[in-house]
């Protein structure tokens, strides 16, 4: 890994661990509460390899239809091949699609590992990336190359976002959810 790379992925490890340590976790009494932020840490550790392996592509080349590290990524088949390496889950090859899974979630609720859609196309939900924390995503642009971080602050992004979603969620086992 580049020293580069070392640098951002500490940097937003750091971020992403501070912001999942914050979330509240609410149990059904005092027992549970070990075991749920168990359960926490594992998620967070989880969402830290995602953004491991996420970041590890940087600089991979653009092809249309691409969904190896082989031999390049459109924006979809990189979000796709990261969930499915990671987390096992098989996403659609299709940025509109993939915007069909998972909870909306606005801007301000937005987590590392979540989805940012795009209007890139002068079509809604043409483009998909992955949300690495303060306000930064990485994603597999049509344009410039390869595998970035950008700024969802960047004016194009502003203009062009179409919402988010979450695909990886807490989930506490029966029993632990409060009622």
């Amino acid at each position: 890994m580049s020293i580069f790379k070392t640098a951002i992925f500490g940097y937003l490890f750091c971020a992403a661990s501070i912001a999942w340590a914050q979330e509240p976790v609410e149990t059904t009494n005092s027992a549970a509460e070990p075991v749920a932020s168990t359960l926490q840490t594992r998620q967070a550790a989880g969402v830290s390899e995602m953004l491991n392996y996420a970041l590890n592509l940087i600089g991979v080349n653009y092809k249309y239809g691409g969904a190896q590290p082989t031999t390049g990524f459109d924006c979809s088949g990189y979000v796709s091949h990261v969930f499915r390496q990671v987390a096992g889950l098989s996403l659609p090859h299709n940025a509109l699609a993939i915007s069909r899974q998972g909870k909306q979630i606005s801007m301000k609720e937005l987590q590392p590992g979540d989805l940012v859609f795009f209007n890139t196309l002068r079509r809604s939900f043409s483009h998909v990336g992955i949300y690495i924390g303060n306000n930064r995503f990485v994603h597999a642009p049509s344009s410039g190359g390869g595998v970035e971080v950008v700024s969802l602050q960047d004016s194009y992004w502003v203009k062009h976002f179409n919402g988010a979603r979450r695909i990886l969620t807490f989930q506490p086992p029966a029993g632990l959810a409060s009622e």
